[in-house]
């Protein structure tokens, strides 16, 4: 691979497949379907295609929440999108998004199937679907959905930005690794500062948008995503760590980490509230 630094961008660009990146199978600069294959539907109304990623842990843990406090209309199938086969990619999904990027949510007890993509867009769906977990009256409401989209915008730093250079690239480059990080460690800051004088995101009421900070920013202080705890030094930030925890602890939150996981611990699929009492 050449020098970084001697890079020069040709005028138009075109697309080089590399066979050293983790992710070379699956990227690709065009949209579409790559085959032809159907999604299995459950007996749920519900039918939620994803993976235990931190953007579909944000999902299955409303749904675990909703559950929690007796929406049994939230009862759902969870069903494996194995992104790095390229499941994603498949006619089914892609009917359904056509970002091809995981969760994808349909709804079936409408009077035609809704289909939901993106998660911030699933979350909101839902909890104005079983007007939960997320306010109705300003300006609690538009608190709420500030902090939820702060992190829809936020995560790509996390993920696809400090994520990719930190531990996936093929080479480890000084530039993008500590741009990336100075930007996660100022988020991390705005979070510790809002956390310092509120119980959570919004103030005293949990919903929606700590779920969806929770799923990135909470499990990396917290699991540390990337194994990235220590060059971060997360345990500086004190007031993410107590509301972290306090997230955490939760059951629905417990549970909602386990679907969709190929593991011990989890579940590649979940179709019945038993199928997680089975791992306790």
């Amino acid at each position: 691979m050449s020098d970084s630094t001697q890079y020069q961008p040709p005028a138009a660009w075109t697309w080089v497949r590399e066979d050293e990146s983790r992710f070379a199978n699956i990227n690709r600069p065009i949209a579409g379907a790559t085959h032809d294959k159907e999604l299995p539907v459950g007996k749920h109304p519900l039918q939620l295609y994803s993976l235990g990623t931190p953007n579909g842990v944000k999902v299955t843990m409303l749904l675990e929440e909703l559950l929690a406090i007796g929406h049994q209309g939230a009862e759902y199938d969870a069903w494996l999108i194995n992104i790095g086969a390229g499941d994603q990619f498949s006619s089914g999904f892609v009917d359904i998004n056509p970002n091809s990027k995981i969760p994808a949510l349909v709804d079936h007890s409408t009077p035609a199937p809704t289909r939901v993509f993106e998660s911030g867009a699933i979350m909101l769906y839902l909890a104005e679907k079983f007007d939960a977990f997320v306010p109705n009256q300003e300006p609690g409401r538009a608190e709420c959905l500030s902090w939820l989209f702060w992190q829809i915008g936020s995560a790509p730093y996390l993920g696809g930005g400090f994520g990719h250079f930190y531990a996936y690239a093929p080479e480890k480059w000084e530039y993008p690794i500590n741009r990336f990080a100075m930007e996660i460690k100022r988020q991390l800051d705005v979070l510790n500062q809002t956390l310092s004088e509120r119980q959570f995101l919004c103030g005293d009421e949990y919903n929606i948008a700590d779920m969806a900070v929770y799923s990135w920013y909470g499990q990396l202080v917290l699991t540390g995503l990337y194994e990235s705890k220590e060059f971060l030094q997360v345990e500086s930030y004190t007031h993410v760590l107590r509301w972290a925890n306090e997230i955490h602890a939760r059951s629905a939150v417990q549970r909602g980490r386990k679907v969709n996981r190929v593991s011990k611990s989890g579940v590649a699929e979940r179709h019945d509230a038993s199928d997680l009492d089975a791992l306790n």
